[in-house]
């Protein structure tokens, strides 16, 4: 399908109303250089400057990529190679180390190492975890779990069990349930108190801030956008933010658009730029929460990119784009890093993917 028709084709209506454009005001601007009370990381899986620059060309929307003030670049690879994977690359998010290709929560030695989530749970903040990707994938696992491998997802589900994660919203359910050791971590779930739903995100439930929530939809992976996700994505990050805010100490959310990855590892561009314009509207969403509350640092980046994809002009037409590909996997290219609110302005320059964490636990005081 023509990738113009596919984008007419894409309805937005449902919630772009929320996306409004941020208004930079004195006040905005101190408050870019202080402390935040609230972070929410966002990862787009596989994002690189050409992913973002086809939400300005390929969306009926504005992209939200354009309200950011303060962008840096960071460097990738990992411990063990130039190009890292999405299981290092989101561990230097999470614990500030370099780490080998396929380690989750562990340094390279396989050491367990303290996450952010973990350090910030024992002071007292709220913690969540959203992905299009099973809940156990590479990057919303090196969030809470610390395991050799990212293979492993039915052990980093056990380590799900003895998180203390408050709201948690993929796939994945199989890894729950439909076990090798025939264990039900969804029940172990309950026990814990959590209140688990394997059916539906339930929109217009009254959400208890002394209740852990989890949403385990579907077997592996969410659906794509293009095979009918909708708004998961903007629903769960919207029903994470309300029962994390409830904490009056502070919060941590990440948010990880999985399937652009994926996208680029099919060279399939319409499912590449379907998947970041779900992102963008996310985006959207986030800062207008960000605005409006004053207390919130949004940090959007990416763990590698993916496919080595590029906007060129088809064959010679300066008016036409082709998005192309140079490889099935990742590639070496520094990505960007957007920030907006208390804190901004420390993620501005180029610098290693570690720094991330580094710089959200010195705004935190931890």
């Amino acid at each position: 399908m023509p990738l113009k028709p596919l984008f007419r084709l894409f309805t937005l209506g449902a919630f772009t109303l929320f996306a409004s454009c941020a208004t930079t005001t004195t006040a905005q601007s101190a408050k870019e250089s202080s402390k935040p009370k609230n972070i929410i990381l966002m990862i787009a899986d596989g994002t690189g400057l050409s992913q973002i620059s086809a939400s300005q060309y390929f969306s009926s929307q504005p992209s939200n990529y354009d309200r950011f003030k303060h962008i840096g670049l960071i460097k990738t690879s990992s411990s063990s190679d130039l190009v890292t994977d999405s299981a290092a690359g989101a561990t230097a998010f999470s614990a500030g180390v370099k780490t080998y290709n396929g380690a989750i929560g562990v340094d390279k030695d396989t050491i367990p190492v303290p996450t952010i989530l973990e350090q910030l749970e024992i002071k007292g903040y709220d913690t969540g975890i959203i992905a299009t990707s099973t809940i156990t994938h590479a990057t919303p696992g090196s969030f809470y779990a610390h395991v050799k491998t990212r293979k492993m997802e039915e052990e980093i589900a056990n380590n799900l069990v003895s998180s203390n994660i408050d709201f948690f919203a993929g796939g994945g359910v199989n890894f729950f349930t439909n076990r090798v050791d025939k264990r039900d971590v969804v029940m172990e779930l309950r026990k814990k108190g959590y209140v688990i739903d394997t059916t539906r995100l339930n929109k217009t439930a009254k959400l208890d801030k002394n209740k852990r929530y989890g949403y385990l939809l579907s077997e592996g992976g969410m659906p794509s956008i293009l095979d009918g996700r909708g708004s998961f994505l903007y629903d769960a990050t919207k029903m994470g933010i309300n029962r994390l805010s409830m904490n009056k100490k502070g919060f941590f959310l990440m948010v990880e658009g999985s399937q652009v990855d994926w996208g680029g590892h099919n060279n399939d561009a319409d499912y590449l730029i379907s998947e970041l314009i779900d992102f963008d509207t996310v985006i959207g969403q986030v800062l207008d929460f960000a605005g409006k509350d004053g207390n919130t640092l949004v940090i959007v980046t990416a763990d590698h990119e993916t496919g080595g994809f590029t906007l060129a002009a088809d064959d010679g037409d300066y008016n036409k784009i082709k998005p192309t590909f140079s490889t099935g996997g990742h590639s070496a290219t520094m990505v960007p890093v957007f920030a907006y609110g208390p804190g901004a302005s420390e993620f501005s320059g180029v610098y290693e993917n570690t720094e991330i964490y580094h710089k959200m636990r010195m705004l935190l005081n931890l």
